[in-house]
């Protein structure tokens, strides 16, 4: 998943190193006959390696959070306005981090410390993680009782078909495609081809896919072995949205939640208000909490800003927080050496990886050694130091992060390492024998106070190598819309991506099949592949994860070193501060950030 600015794009089940090893198991179904053996005990293999949680685990309510009480309001200071709403639309973090406080899916992952460090993936809506067989074919789920969606209307089968049958839609662009990809059995965008129009126009995806017996039972059938289902499940992207309710584009505004709060009041931009859902029952969900009354939140707030009211700690700031924002560059250095913050300031690595895209559909960017001149010439430092240096940032090698199997901690393909400020002269060498000394750049940034300083450094690390570089501002609250474009005019821009679960099986394929690129798709730089594609085919069969693994790590090398579509920049950390009538404060691993789910007033 993609985060903004700072980080670009990333998905709310992004899980990270911490929450690898899971507590609890679903065991379930027979074999699927002799020929599914072998899938079996690989489908086995990765439950061990990763177990889900069964009945006793997805049963609420969640345990209490040390010291909590119920009451009051509590401020959430954030920068992005989110673009989308609609959970089917949501993969952004700025997106992300309300997800989880208004939707609910059949899986979600449950905090079993205190400190947002150890999860299992359990049932939310579902009573289990899922019941698999037929080799990791067959995954069966139960609906539990009680659950509801905000109108009081009861969560069905139905209402689970219909909200993964909409997936197929044309109007659905923004949100993960993995299940879609299975259900279909194909790679790329030619799953929409399964139901064009999704349940539109009356027409239903097969029960030889997705089987709906009665209204408390959901069975997907897959061609192929899906041992990572319930991670998949656990994405906001696939929380269940009520049938009678969808108002198609119109619910991107108005969602109906699911979780125990709802949206009282939404201004793009500039505010939101999120108050108790009365239809939810604590009873039915092992992962949230519903201890603060309200949760006002104000937008445009950038982090420098968030950062000295928090610091502050006056007035209402005193019960605020921000999910998304992190401390600022310039703040970083105190926050981290006054024992006094200690209390109220958390910390934690990130799935995220950065890079600067280039544009591979752009005729005068075909030309390999015009890539590799912008790959050396690229300063990193600039970016790093934008925000806050070591403390909040390691620079990068490849494109797979420390968090995710199958990282290469010697990989530095351009040099970045030992090279952080570029090397214009190789750079500028590479550009003279392609014959394109002077060329023009557009360099596309985030118009916030990061984007414009690391944008202004970086462009002076290219001009020295030779190209001419003009930079564009890009509003934040639309900036993905506009560079996830087919057909745009930047040459090249910052993005970041994080891992969906811990494989990189979440990270290239979304962001490197050339069998993805459309508009609103997260294969930012268009690489379009012959043999990227076909490994990605290839290495998405095997199900043993380790060799998984190893295989990701030689196509993350291919790319980066036969294809050079993008440069990495920095493996992300995170630091946030809240104010100091803030209580339950956790650095969440899953999350990647602070887990609103547990938060009360002090």
């Amino acid at each position: 998943m993609s985060r903004g600015g700072r980080h670009v794009y990333a998905a709310v089940s992004v899980l990270a190193a911490g929450a690898l090893v899971l507590s609890g198991c679903s065991k379930g179904g027979s074999s699927g006959g002799d020929n599914h053996k072998k899938d079996d005990t690989n489908a086995k293999r990765q439950q061990a390696l990763i177990k889900f949680g069964d009945v006793a685990a997805s049963t609420g309510p969640a345990a209490p959070v040390p010291g909590a009480k119920s009451g009051g309001t509590m401020e959430f200071l954030e920068r992005d306005s989110p673009a989308h709403l609609d959970p089917a639309q949501i993969y952004t973090f700025a997106e992300a981090t309300l997800a989880p406080l208004l939707h609910r899916g059949l899986t979600g992952y449950k905090a079993t410390s205190d400190d947002g460090g150890k999860h299992e993936v359990v049932g939310d809506l579902a009573t289990d993680s899922g019941t698999v067989s037929d080799g990791g074919r067959t995954w069966k789920y139960t609906l539990k009782e009680g659950i509801k969606f905000q109108d009081g209307a009861t969560i069905t089968s139905k209402d689970v078909r219909h909200s993964f049958e909409r997936l197929f839609a044309p109007f659905l662009t923004k949100g993960p495609t993995y299940l879609q990809q299975w259900m279909a059995d194909t790679a790329g965008t030619d799953y929409r081809k399964l139901l064009p129009d999704g349940p539109y126009q009356g027409k239903h995806l097969p029960d030889s896919v997705l089987e709906t017996p009665d209204e408390h039972t959901v069975v997907f059938h897959f061609k192929k072995p899906v041992t990572d289902l319930p991670y998949a499940l656990a994405m906001t992207g696939y929380s269940i949205v009520e049938e009678k309710g969808d108002t198609k584009e119109k619910y991107d505004r108005a969602p109906l939640a699911t979780g125990p709060y709802k949206i009282q009041s939404f201004k793009s931009g500039k505010s939101m208000v999120l108050v108790k859902n009365d239809q939810w029952d604590p009873k039915t969900d092992p992962i949230r909490h519903q201890y603060v009354d309200r949760f006002n939140v104000t937008f445009n707030q950038q982090y420098e800003m968030s950062t000295k009211a928090l610091i502050a700690d006056s007035g209402v700031d005193r019960k605020g927080v921000s999910l998304q924002n992190q401390v600022d560059a310039g703040n970083l250095s105190r926050v981290l050496s006054d024992p006094k913050m200690k209390s109220r300031t958390v910390a934690g690595y990130q799935p995220y990886v950065g890079q600067i895209n280039i544009n591979m559909s752009k005729p005068e960017l075909k030309d390999k050694k015009v890539r590799e001149a912008i790959a050396y010439a690229l300063p990193v430092t600039p970016f790093v130091r934008a925000y806050g240096g070591e403390a909040a940032m390691e620079v990068a090698g490849g494109l797979i992060s420390p968090t995710v199997s199958g990282y290469d901690p010697t990989f530095d393909p351009f040099g970045k390492k030992k090279k952080p400020a570029g090397d214009p002269a190789k750079a500028k060498k590479l550009l003279e024998e392609a014959g394109k000394s002077g060329m023009k750049l557009t360099f596309a940034y985030v118009n916030t106070p990061e984007g414009q300083q690391y944008s202004t450094a970086m462009a002076e690390g290219l001009k020295k190598a030779g190209f001419d570089v003009q930079r564009q501002e890009l509003p934040a609250e639309t900036y993905f819309d506009e560079v996830s474009k087919i057909h745009n005019n930047f040459d090249i821009f910052h993005t970041s991506w994080g891992a969906d679960w811990p494989s990189a099986s979440t990270v290239l394929p979304p962001t490197t099949d050339g069998r993805l690129i459309a508009d609103g798709a997260h294969n930012y730089p268009q690489v379009n592949d012959a043999h990227v594609n076909s490994e990605i085919d290839r290495i998405s069969t095997i199900t043993d994860p380790v060799k998984a693994a190893t295989e990701w790590e030689k196509l993350d090398k291919y790319l980066l070193t036969e294809v050079v579509h993008a440069v990495p920049t920095g493996y992300y950390k995170q630091v946030q501060i809240a104010g100091s009538q803030v209580g339950g404060l956790a650095y969440d691993d899953v999350l990647g950030g602070i887990d609103p789910r547990r938060l009360y007033v002090k």
